[in-house]
């Protein structure tokens, strides 16, 4: 049995609270580095890609898992486009204070 419960919107949180984000830079073409985060000190997410796109636009990459007719599903991903912006810039802001801009 499957069951379902959904926060009322009174409950839910304006703003994902990360208390720990780790780089490590990479720098493998496009992928610049893997990132893992810490949400609320109490859930963790590893393997997030940060890449640099052909624009030069760095954005992060959710972990995901190759299914088996080749095609990738993300195994973690934000609900919606605030949450991931809000991830995206602490995530990316902290890779520039580790790597700076040499490696972009």
């Amino acid at each position: 049995m499957i069951v379902t419960q959904r926060l009322n919107s009174q409950d839910k949180q304006d703003k994902i609270n990360i208390t720990e984000v780790k780089i490590f830079p990479a720098n493998e073409g496009k992928l610049k580095a893997y990132a893992t985060m810490v949400i609320s000190g109490s859930f963790i997410v590893r393997d997030m890609k940060i890449i640099q796109s052909d624009n030069g636009a760095m954005f992060v990459s959710m972990p995901s898992r190759r299914k088996k007719d080749g095609s990738f599903k993300d195994v973690a991903h934000p609900l919606d486009q605030k949450t991931r912006s809000d991830i995206e810039e602490i995530i990316i802001k902290e890779f520039e204070k580790v790597c700076g801009t040499a490696m972009m």
